[in-house]
């Protein structure tokens, strides 16, 4: 879902609540490319397949029958109303099985369908969905038994969602990784978000489109001999883009071997006089495979009264646990 999260504008206050309790790795599919729609003619109309792959249904305009009010758009169960724990799963060494918890946190019942997809990440840390499988990827869904395929969540109601991997003999060594991703399913009497409507006089249709948000988490099996190393290269100082803003470090982290790494990013302020201080944060920073490198930009947050001059800055790249083992370190200094 990386640690890079991008928020439509409008997102409400329960997406940014989600985020700051859960730390997730969201994947947020809406009117962008790469998206996921829910296209409808009426409430009751079908879903299209995922991510960016969608088909609209048409239907003359009539009077609406009657019956229960249409869901709100706004009440609709949406991306930070579910929460997903653990963020990441790896099978390694003799791990066969694990469990996720799934929680409602919304206010209204939500139905979330399960289902694995493909996702490549970008030199600069998204992840996209893979339209044509290259040589050499490696996924982990064929691997992978899950159950149950989907859920119907009351509020504050958790589910448990059980892994189980089966490796064939003979399987080669290396690293396999798919996304298992949880696409919330409108109510079938929900009210569209974004109504596109034509000229009655000409055609008298309309089309009606309604965004599936989902959230997706890396699905990982190892076998056989896998290692990986880590390196931090291209180091700079980027001035403010807009007056207010703060500095940011830019860096690339390289990796080496047939796994991926995945680890928090944490810069210390050592000033030519005084004690070192942190300035900068950024946890669950994964480069998967195949990539060999990726583009990392942090803010740099400097304490009142400390300006970042004069002195350096002490990078380290560590193991995503705690009292992880540092993968990479690096310094730069500041005039």
């Amino acid at each position: 879902m990386s640690s890079f999260v991008c928020f439509p504008a409008g997102a409400t206050a329960s997406r940014a609540r989600a985020r700051a309790v859960a730390g997730l790795v969201l994947v947020l599919w809406s009117l962008a490319p790469g998206g996921m729609l829910f296209f409808s003619a009426s409430p009751a109309a079908g879903q299209t397949q995922a991510q960016a792959q969608a088909q609209a249904q048409a239907q003359p305009q009539a009077p609406a029958p009657a019956g229960p009010a249409p869901a709100a758009a706004a009440d609709l169960p949406g991306l930070g109303d579910l929460l997903v724990a653990p963020t990441r799963l790896v099978f390694e060494g003799r791990t066969r099985a694990a469990e996720l918890t799934l929680l409602n946190i919304g206010k209204q019942t939500a139905t979330y369908r399960i289902s694995f997809t493909h996702l490549r990440m970008t030199e600069t840390g998204d992840l996209k969905e893979i339209e044509k499988p290259e040589p050499g990827d490696l996924f982990a869904d064929p691997l992978v038994r899950y159950s149950p395929r989907q859920v119907t969540l009351d509020p504050n109601v958790a589910q448990t969602i059980r892994l189980q991997v089966r490796k064939p003999e003979g399987l080669a060594a290396g690293e396999y990784r798919s996304h298992l991703l949880f696409r919330a399913v409108p109510p079938e009497n929900s009210q569209p978000e974004t109504s596109v409507e034509s000229s009655e006089e000409k055609t008298g249709y309309s089309i009606r489109l309604t965004p599936i948000y989902g959230v997706s988490i890396p699905v990982i099996v190892r076998s056989g001999v896998t290692s990986a190393k880590a390196s931090l290269a291209d180091i700079g100082v980027r001035a403010p883009e807009k007056p207010g803003d703060p500095p940011s470090l830019e860096m690339k982290i390289r990796r080496e071997g047939n796994e991926s790494v995945y680890g928090n990013l944490r810069v210390l302020f050592a000033p030519a006089s005084g004690k070192e201080q942190v300035v900068a944060v950024l946890n669950g920073v994964a480069v998967y495979t195949p990539n060999s490198e990726r583009l990392v930009r942090i803010p740099l947050q400097a304490p009142p009264g400390l300006a970042l001059v004069r002195g350096r800055l002490k990078i380290s790249y560590a193991r995503a646990e705690q009292n992880g083992d540092v993968l990479a370190s690096a310094e730069t200094t500041l005039p």
